[in-house]
């Protein structure tokens, strides 16, 4: 598609970002939806981030996605912030207001609420007990996934306790849901009643070692998401079919919460589809 002087511009900014899977996505749905525009992948390190979002304010784009590990001065950076982002102190979506105004969001929450209830089916998490590994800007928005999907009680499972702690105190007032703090050690007492377990820590992605727990300890009847996506069916997702257990990969996650951010950029609400996973699978393979 040819780019013309009208088109909307947009992107996402983190560092590293060559393994974003975010550009071959909108691209999909720029092209299903025949919109003028484009997405583009932006290297950009920490120190650079705040020049970098101000020149491309200024440079005709019209907002930025905001990856690792750039999400907490996006947030720091915004003029006006949504009720997700404020509860995550965390942002995903920048967008750049004709006034100057720059309005921050966070679609990961909201994002893995509807890939969990594609999952699982709507009302599936209301009064059960979850549990989220570690405790970084992807645990905070898969707390407050789980919250507003019903979850009675929330386990942070963590390696440093006192950052659990922490998390479950913030993410306690903010939401109001019942969150206690676990060290990792501990894993097998909050495993012993758990419905799901999301692990939101970067174990199992690319050559990391998948999360050292024992699914053994999880009832049978439970389910495992990891939000890791590249490998698309890590170690952990593995084992917890192995042992019978539902297990969900994080791609859902991903196509979920780029649809509001698509429809900020360009105006257009896309669906989530077979056909996008697909192309996404692809992307993954010959990666």
């Amino acid at each position: 598609m040819s780019i013309s002087g009208r088109a909307k511009l947009a992107g996402i900014v983190g560092w590293p970002v060559a393994h974003s899977l975010s550009p071959r996505l909108h691209g999909f749905w720029l092209s299903a939806h025949a919109i003028d525009g484009a997405y583009v992948p932006l290297s950009v390190e920490k120190q650079n981030f705040a020049r970098v979002i101000d020149a491309l304010r200024h440079s005709g784009f019209v907002g930025v996605n905001v990856t690792v590990p750039h999400k907490e001065a996006a947030f720091a950076i915004c003029h006006v912030v949504d009720d997700a982002a404020r509860a995550a102190g965390a942002v995903n979506l920048l967008l750049f207001q004709p006034d100057g105004v720059i309005e921050g969001r966070n679609t990961d929450a909201p994002g893995l609420a509807a890939s969990l209830q594609e999952n699982l089916g709507k009302g599936a998490l209301t009064g059960k007990y979850a549990i989220v590994l570690g405790t970084g800007g992807a645990a905070r928005a898969a707390v407050l996934a789980l919250s507003s999907l019903g979850a009675s009680s929330i386990a942070i499972v963590s390696r440093t306790l006192s950052r659990g702690e922490n998390l479950a105190r913030e993410m306690a007032i903010s939401t109001g849901a019942n969150i206690r703090a676990f060290a990792w050690s501990d894993w097998k007492t909050p495993a012993a009643r758990a419905n799901i377990v999301i692990n939101a820590t970067s174990a199992g992605m690319s050559d990391n070692p998948a999360p050292d727990i024992d699914l053994d300890a999880l009832p049978v009847a439970s389910a495992v998401c990891d939000l890791v996506y590249n490998p698309l069916e890590t170690e952990l997702l593995k084992r917890a079919q192995a042992g019978g257990r539902r297990a969900m990969d994080g791609l859902g996650m991903l196509m979920h919460q780029a649809a509001p951010a698509f429809e900020a950029f360009y105006g257009e609400r896309p669906q989530v589809t077979s056909a996008l996973r697909s192309e996404l699978k692809k992307a993954l393979r010959h990666g």
